[in-house]
């Protein structure tokens, strides 16, 4: 049996954290291939986060902010 697809407030909420990334990228002049480096993570998982494909679990949302010098907050 496969899980229910998301709710969608939970797809709106994935995208609003995947827009605020993004954002945040692009603040620090970082490309997803930089912030996937800086962040232990693969450029695909980056793009996936924020085109709101997937959702980051809460260790690599912490390592996304660390990379990018923002609190986590700032993401949520």
């Amino acid at each position: 049996m496969s899980p229910a697809p998301p709710s969608p407030r939970v797809l709106a909420a994935r995208r609003a954290v995947g827009e605020r990334i993004r954002a945040a990228r692009l603040h620090a002049n970082m490309t997803q291939e930089g912030l996937a480096e800086h962040a232990g993570l693969d450029r695909q998982s980056v793009n996936r986060i924020e085109q709101g494909h997937a959702s980051p679990i809460l260790d690599n949302l912490i390592r996304i902010a660390d990379a990018l010098g923002v609190p986590l907050r700032d993401l949520v």
